[in-house]
């Protein structure tokens, strides 16, 4: 059984993640009755592999709460980190409930104990007060256990006050019940990013393990280092989410030489992206031809150095597989599965196999020191790491993946707004473009473009990155200006033709 990422909970409550095992078959579940057999009670559970579940304080299952975890799919939230944070916001929160309220239950709260669970987390002390991001979410995750439970007439009336209040949303003005309780958006976080001459010294620096000026450090003892600067280069180069890039497979490679006229790209299944929009990202072809080096040498020999020591073997927690491309798999068993059905945690799960049965290694791009996938959390750990040697050596700077990828989308917009620009000053002498058009082609069609190669929902959401690129409003203003210009002369000499003044027409 594997712990969450908070573990326990002050011995007051465990939020935990199931991995199914002979020793977990073999184990009772407290508050149930021991006569029943463990593989009946797992199958009652509906338990599935890395399941999230929470444990009261003295140990026990809520069955109810933890059925809650498991359809919380049909119910809007599919994300496996989505559900573990809900996990924990609800664990926090009958933590709360056992030790400030009398030892209440979830199932007996009510609007005044999440009144005082508010003034608890938010308006704590500096040193132990949550963000109003973080208590919003703590909010949604009540509110969706809260409809939940009533649908499944486990309590009879909605146990928190909901308001009615105007709100501005895509669609315009709209009234929305939202809970008493909560707090007004406060609008996204800021913006932070990596000059991308501070991502190579932070990279060369911190994963290669450099000096700062640039020359090797004979001190230097780290491992992994061609696979961790290419991990970073992926996201910053791509857009990458975490997830996304380290749920990679092989097959999904591009090969190094794309076909005349088409660039490299990879692209990303529904099943490992945020709400299911798959998406193709375009990673440059010189980091393509260092990715399938790396598949090729560091790769290749750590797989066979495991091969030759027996580390692969078939078993409950591999999906053995005997073909694969970059659109589906074939299985052990004749059945063949779409890429875009499998999701993070099953593809770290694939192995290999040729047709006389003998294992060829994961299927995963990336591997750790045993041969086996990296977990998604390794990564936040090398990212540490490094941050730890670039401020050991008096560097500011510090990177975490979601900076990369935020560090790519305000680049890359620099350069669709130059690039709209150019295109926009080669097209002018065609005098059909008005001045609102212009502002359209200038900020929606690199809005859009960036849209597409981040994967957002709404082109809204990239708009953020304008209030950090520092040349934006100097590129808007510059092409406003030159246009307005460009505009001006032409309607001028629009009045003259039409009031005749200093021209004449001879045959």
């Amino acid at each position: 059984m594997d712990r969450g990422d908070n573990g326990c909970l002050d011995g007051s409550g465990c939020v935990a993640v199931l991995r199914v095992t002979e020793a977990v078959r073999a184990a009772s579940v407290p508050g149930l009755d021991s006569g029943t057999a463990p593989d009946s009670v797992l199958a009652w559970a509906a338990v599935r592999e890395r399941q999230v579940f929470v444990l009261g304080a003295d140990g026990s299952y809520d069955v109810e709460l933890n059925r809650f975890f498991r359809e919380l799919d049909a119910w809007g939230v599919r994300a496996a980190n989505s559900v573990r944070a809900y996990a924990r916001d609800i664990a926090v929160f009958c933590r709360f409930l056992e030790q400030a309220r009398g030892g209440k239950s979830i199932w007996e709260c009510d609007a005044t104990d999440l009144a005082a669970f508010k003034r608890a987390r938010l308006h704590a002390g500096p040193e132990q007060a949550v963000s109003v991001s973080t208590w919003r979410r703590s909010i949604a995750a009540l509110d969706k256990w809260a409809a939940w439970a009533r649908y499944e007439g486990l309590i009879g009336e909605l146990p928190f006050r909901y308001e009615d209040k105007t709100v501005w949303t895509p669609d315009g003005m709209q009234r929305i019940r939202v809970n008493a309780a909560s707090e007004p958006d406060p609008g996204p976080a800021p913006v932070r990013f990596m000059a991308f001459e501070d991502y190579l010294t932070w990279r060369d620096v911190g994963l290669a393990g450099r000096l700062p000026d640039g020359s090797p450090d004979p001190s230097w003892r780290g491992r992994h280092d061609e696979r961790n600067c290419l991990f970073a280069d992926l996201l910053i180069f791509t857009g990458m989410r975490l997830g996304e890039a380290s749920s990679l497979l092989l097959a999904e490679l591009p090969g190094i030489r794309p076909a005349r006229g088409q660039v490299a790209s990879i692209w990303l299944a529904a099943a490992v992206t945020k709400r299911s929009r798959a998406r193709a990202v375009f990673p440059p072809l010189r980091l393509v031809r260092s990715l399938h080096r790396y598949q090729s040498i560091e790769r290749g020999e750590l797989v066979e150095r495991m091969r030759a020591a027996g580390r692969y073997r078939a078993g409950d927690d591999v999906v053995l597989v005997r073909r694969a491309g970059q659109r589906g798999v074939g299985l052990a068993d004749g059945r063949g599965v779409s890429t875009g059905k499998l999701d993070p945690l099953t593809r770290r799960r694939l192995i290999g196999m040729t047709g006389s049965g003998e294992l060829t290694g994961p299927l995963a791009l990336w591997l750790g020191d045993d041969g086996l996938p990296l977990q998604p959390a390794a990564w936040q750990a090398v990212f540490t790491r490094a941050n730890e040697r670039c401020a050991s050596f008096g560097l500011e700077m510090r990177a975490t993946p979601h900076m990369l990828r935020h560090s790519f989308a305000v680049h890359m917009l620099g350069l669709l707004l130059r690039q709209t620009v150019a295109a926009l000053g080669e097209a002018h002498t065609a005098g059909d473009l008005t001045s609102a058009q212009v502002k359209r082609l200038l900020i929606g069609n690199p809005m859009r473009k960036l849209q597409l190669l981040l994967g957002h929902r709404n082109e809204a959401t990239v708009y953020t990155y304008l209030d950090v690129l520092d040349e934006a409003q100097e590129i808007v203003a510059l092409a406003l200006e030159q246009w307005e210009a460009q505009a001006s002369a032409l309607d001028q000499l629009g009045d003259g033709l039409s009031d005749g003044s200093d021209m004449s027409v001879t045959a």
